[in-house]
């Protein structure tokens, strides 16, 4: 059985080629360099096998992925799972650039950005939700 994927993200930095290594194992699942290979071609980067082997050592290195050695050819998953590179990543950017607050970036982002009817209607829920959570404290405080 394979190693569980970790609940956190390890404490060491992402180059964006790491990156996007890392995002092809969370899209096609597990591979085998030649596979990562084959799909970065497929993205338009031209990088030799090792590299590709270099990005995979490093990503087991710090963490980010696990191999399986017990073939000819070793096969790498993602450790980590996608939405917890997310969380830690975007909370490293509302650290830096917000002073830890999340609101200014979301103001900034419902104000700038586009959304379709669906997006909308996901944001307009998650409104409500919030604004019962906060009505049920000031409730349960007797305010």
């Amino acid at each position: 059985m394979p190693p569980r994927e970790r609940e956190r993200e390890p404490e060491h930095d992402l180059g964006p080629a790491e990156l996007e290594v890392l995002t092809i194992l969370w899209d096609e699942g597990p591979s085998t360099v030649r596979e990562v290979l084959t799909h970065l071609h497929r993205r338009g980067r031209t990088v030799a096998y090792t590299t590709v082997l270099t990005f995979l050592t490093r990503l087991a290195q710090k963490g980010y992925v696990v191999s399986d050695k017990s073939d000819l050819a070793h096969v790498y998953r993602a450790a980590v799972p996608r939405d917890t590179v997310r969380h830690s990543r975007l909370k490293a950017l509302i650290d830096e650039l917000y002073d830890g607050s999340a609101c200014p970036l979301v103001l900034q982002l419902m104000q700038t950005g586009t959304f379709t009817p669906e997006e909308v209607a996901q944001l307009q829920s998650l409104i409500d939700r919030l604004d019962e959570q906060t009505k049920r404290r000031k409730k349960g405080r007797g305010g």
